[in-house]
């Protein structure tokens, strides 16, 4: 079974989509770490994602291997590494690269491949798995996620500004919603939820609870 848990950034669909795994006990995967971690290789060999042959070259040396609990990038572990302000913005560009979410698209289907999956991004009720069984869209309000982003990033780096965070969760969802690849929408068949005066776990029993009513 696939359920699907698209959204824009800060709408807490990761913390959400890994309640819901462990609640039925299936595989989360973790979709943007993929992105994050294509784009933290992409930056560490200043690879011009303009040159389609350079990069083609670049994506045929990357090798990420996905567990529950871990990203492995060259069998090196990362999660530590993928969660950075500068991540996040450059990952926000590179998505918008038909080759980059080609390569990743191919990686998430290989991965769910025979398995009970909860996946959460931003196209992946709508291009990777249309077909999946359960499709869910979250929102909140910009300010809203920005907080969240902001609690999350000064537990590491205390220099971080909610102004910022919030002027930059703008710019991604304008940038995840206008590209001309996977664009950042809604799928037709997805239940939506404005998580914004939700805890987590509410929003996760919700799906949980449709899902098992459904099945």
């Amino acid at each position: 079974m696939i359920i699907t848990i698209d959204g824009p950034a800060g709408a807490g669909k990761s913390s959400v989509a890994k309640l819901v795994s462990q609640y039925l006990n299936f595989l989360y995967l973790d979709t943007g770490g993929i992105y994050r971690t294509m784009t933290l290789y992409l930056l560490r060999h200043n690879t011009d994602i303009n040159d389609p042959e350079a990069l083609k070259k670049a994506l045929e040396s990357i090798h990420i291997r996905y567990t529950s609990s871990h990203i492995y990038l060259n069998e090196q572990k990362v999660d530590h590494l993928l969660r950075t302000e500068a991540i996040s913005r450059h990952t926000s560009d590179y998505s918008k690269n038909a080759l980059i979410r080609e390569f990743a698209t191919r990686l998430q289907r290989e991965i769910a491949r025979d398995e009970n999956v909860v996946l959460e991004g931003r196209d992946i009720g709508t291009v990777v798995f249309p077909n999946a069984e359960f499709k869910f869209f979250l929102t909140a309000s910009d300010t809203i996620r920005g907080q969240r982003r902001y609690e999350e990033l000064k537990k590491k780096d205390t220099s971080v500004s909610l102004d910022k965070i919030i002027e930059n969760i703008k710019k991604r969802d304008e940038n995840d919603m206008n590209r001309e690849v996977a664009p950042l929408i809604k799928a037709k068949d997805a239940i939506e939820i404005d998580t914004s005066k939700l805890t987590i776990e509410q929003v996760a029993k919700l799906i949980v609870n449709h899902v098992k009513t459904e099945e």
